[in-house]
């Protein structure tokens, strides 16, 4: 029998094989792990549906697959509880080769760019069209309307010819580019593919599926958001002196007392006195939503790519359990064992490149986050205190915001109340 991938909740009805975890001759118990799948930044271990000696593994890693997907073949054990996928239905073979190239949906068209094709998704009414029955099948197969196609035969009936023609043109129209409506500014259609290699030698490798994900959240964070950051330097002297003072008894109690884990709870007493900074826009509604938690996303740079796990209710946490909470989230996404709860939820991000190198840069706000710390690594540079010019260790900061919500000066107001909670510390915040 066959074992096939479940249901494993929301957002996770598909991903990419990252580790198979059984092999041929194995004996699979019910709910044993078979498999690492990797979705939406996370990797998530599917259990076994059913129980019984491997005889034959279907998948490997980088396979993409979904619910009902075959992944192992067992002799015996128990019927998998895997939920049943409908079989696709198949077109007679003279239909598949009529029509042998990509369709664009006509809900991917400019309404302006063709008369004869509107854009907007209706419901297919292909039985009442003048066509033959086969014919129907086939559009029904590819989401086309055969109200829309104008046909060229006696009384208006729609032959094959009628639908490669208007599939023609709505591929035509899918290449133009498009407005997203009246008084929009025009989006840019799809980029051109070059030829690099015309200039010399190039080698490829494909986009990993964490990759793809974080590109197309970049982009859609960046268009939905109007950004501005606000930039400046905190004074790190202070909570370094106390980190060397206090870093072996936090080892003792079995954490790791870093700069971030200040950062942290001064971001905390920050956001608590702006609490537009721990909130989110309602674009249905039109509302802001201000959130009674503090879960603070934490960007850790991974050798697959960038990940944003959840440390939840820190202003409810010390300095030792956020330092434990930092290391153990951190530890989880760098070995690609972050569940998607782990990276859902968060009220406010910070990204620290210090241990990397560089200075100021502009974080983008991750959505539907409404602002994002970017800390850079720290310097040490003259400063003058009390009329007198001192060496001290100072720290960039980039604060970048959805400008919607937050006003330039509100951002200052937060970055000065920022400042003074990082250089603020005493010895009573650190004790153990």
């Amino acid at each position: 029998m066959d074992v096939k991938l479940p249901n494993l909740g929301e957002g996770a009805d598909s991903g990419t094989v990252v580790n198979v975890l059984v092999k041929v001759g194995d004996t699979l118990e019910k709910g044993q792990p078979m498999l690492d799948l990797e979705n939406e930044k996370a990797v998530a271990t599917v259990p076994a549906t059913a129980s019984g000696t491997i005889t034959a593994i279907h998948v490997k890693n980088g396979d993409k697959i979904s619910v009902g997907h075959r992944i192992l073949t067992v002799s015996d054990g128990n019927a998998p509880s895997a939920a049943p996928v409908a079989a696709p239905q198949k077109a007679a073979p003279a239909a598949k080769a009529a029509i042998a190239q990509p369709v664009a949906t006509s809900a991917t068209v400019a309404e302006d760019n063709l008369d004869d094709i509107q854009a907007e998704d209706v419901q297919v009414c292909n039985a009442e069209a003048p066509a033959s029955p086969s014919l129907r099948r086939i559009a029904d197969e590819l989401g086309i309307d055969l109200s829309r196609v104008k046909g060229s035969q006696s009384g208006g009936r729609v032959v094959m010819g009628d639908v490669r023609s208007y599939i023609q043109k709505l591929m035509a129209s899918a290449r133009r580019p498009k407005t997203v409506s009246a008084g929009a500014a025009s989006v840019a259609a799809p980029a051109e593919q070059i030829d690099f290699g015309k200039w010399g030698e190039i080698s490829k490798k494909p986009m990993t599926s964490l990759r793809k994900i974080i590109s197309r959240r970049m982009v859609e964070n960046w268009n939905a958001i109007p950004h501005v950051t606000q930039f400046d330097e905190a004074d790190l002297t202070n909570i370094l002196a106390l980190r060397k003072k206090y870093v072996a008894a936090y080892e003792k109690a079995g954490a790791r007392l870093t700069v971030t884990s200040f950062v942290l709870k001064a971001v905390i007493a920050a956001l608590k006195k702006h609490p537009i900074f721990n909130s989110s826009m309602d674009e249905i509604a039109q509302e802001i939503v201000f959130k009674e938690y503090h879960h603070i996303g934490i960007a850790v740079d991974t050798e697959a790519g960038l990940l944003v796990p959840v440390i939840r209710d820190v202003d409810k946490k010390s300095l030792v359990q956020i330092s434990k909470d930092l290391e153990e989230l951190a530890g989880k996404a760098r070995d690609r064992k972050v569940s998607p709860d782990d990276l859902k939820g968060g009220s406010f991000t910070i990204s620290n490149q210090g241990g990397i190198g560089g200075a100021h840069f502009t974080p983008i706000v991750n959505k539907p986050e409404v602002a994002i710390l970017g800390l850079g690594k720290g310097a040490m540079k003259p400063v003058v205190r009390n009329n007198v010019i001192e060496a001290r260790m100072m720290l960039p900061v980039a604060l970048s915001y959805d400008h919607r919500l937050i006003d330039g000066g509100t951002a200052a107001r937060f970055t000065v109340d920022l400042l003074a909670a990082i250089e603020g510390f005493s010895e009573k915040d650190v004790q153990i």
